[in-house]
Formats: C-alpha cells, structure tokens, sequence
C-alpha cells in the first residue's frame, strides 16, 4: 500500500470517519491558537515550557507536537498520509525548530510563505512544461478536460502565491495576535471562499465519471 495518497481519494476510513479527518486537518491549528492565547497561563502552569521562549514560541513548539500526533493519527486510521498536510508539516517541523533554536519567531511566521510560494510554483512551472499538477492531486474528485484542468491549476497557483504574499503583509505590518487570528480564523474562510467559486469553472468542463474497473 501507498504510504501517499491524493487527498481527494477517500479511503474507507475516511468515508467513515469525516469528523476525525477533519479534526486531525484543523487541530493542530486551534492548538496554536489557544496556546498562543494563553501561553502566559501555560507557562506559570508549567514552567517546563518557558524553556521554549516566549507565549508565540510556546505554541509553536506545541503546534509541532500536534501536527506530528496528526500526521501519525492519520497514518494509522486511514492507512495513508495526506500529501499536503505532510509537506506542510515538514515545513513546521523545520522552520518550527529553527524559531525554537534560535529564538526568532520570524521563521515560523514565515512557514506559510513557505509553503503556499512552494505549491504555487510547482503549479505554475508544471503548466509552463504541459503539465497540469493540480490533475494528479483532485482527479480521484472529478474528471475535468483538459482545458478544465489547465484553467483551475492556474488559478490554484495564483492562488497559492496570493496567499503567500497576503501572509507576509500581515506578520510585517501588524502584531502577534492578529497575525495568528489571520492565520487561523483568515486563511481557512479565504480558501473556502475560493473554493466555492471554482464551481462553476468545474462545472462548465466536467467530463462523464469514468466507470470504475470490476464495478
């Protein structure tokens, strides 16, 4: 069995099991919201933590302990590890680290920077070269044309590197906690709403569903 899966190809488990995988998606982010809320609190509860640094260090070190617990929850019910998760959690775990070690919050603020300029590039270069990347991830969701494909992978690299550039806005020019109130309550709503708006792109270049071998 794959150990990576597309993440629009349910298993089972999944299908079974929607509230968990969502859960597991978002958890780790309410994680570092609270504990960037009370981390004053967490820390005179227990003072072990103060080894991390400050309220936002604190919940960085405990948002790597839930999206590594999320990662291996979701290998053992689903039997597979989401791709975007995964990659993004390798990139908590460096950047994390890095904040941690050397005491520089800028590093994990600049984790989703990181992360969205990565997907979009490689959805943009994978067009330039013919590729429509976006296909290989979502085609277990829908069938799409060609044209359907190439159109929605450009948008979703745009996309990415939109909310690449908007993250950088806000943890330079505003404080901590809107920054984590953005990143939590503010990226989540943005993609939903993006999302929704696709529909009518998707619909328009739907194809027939393909049958299914031995069904």
């Amino acid at each position: 069995m794959q150990s990576f899966e597309s993440d629009t190809t349910p298993t089972r488990q999944e299908k079974q099991n929607p509230g968990l995988k969502l859960a597991l998606e978002i958890g780790p982010l309410l994680v570092f919201f609270f504990a960037n809320l009370r981390g004053e609190w967490l820390i005179g509860k227990f003072p072990a933590l103060s080894a991390l640094g400050g309220p936002l260090l604190v919940a960085t070190g405990l948002f790597m302990a839930a999206t590594v617990i999320s990662l291996v929850v979701s290998k053992i019910v689903f039997k597979h590890l989401p791709v975007m998760p995964f990659v993004s959690g390798i990139v908590v775990m460096v950047f994390g680290g890095l904040s941690i070690w050397l005491q520089d919050e800028i590093f994990i603020k600049m984790k989703p920077t990181i992360v969205n300029t990565l997907f979009g590039v490689t959805l943009l270069v994978g067009l330039m070269f013919g590729k429509s990347l976006l296909g290989y991830v979502f085609n277990a969701a829908f069938q799409l044309t060609d044209e359907g494909w190439k159109k929605l992978t450009l948008r979703w690299g745009i996309f990415f590197l939109f909310l690449a550039i908007l993250n950088e806005v806000v943890w330079r020019n505003f404080s901590d906690a809107t920054w984590v109130n953005f990143k939590v309550w503010g990226t989540m709503p943005i993609t939903i709403a993006f999302t929704l708006a696709q529909m009518p792109l998707i619909m328009k270049h739907s194809l027939e569903p393909r049958p299914e071998d031995g069904k």
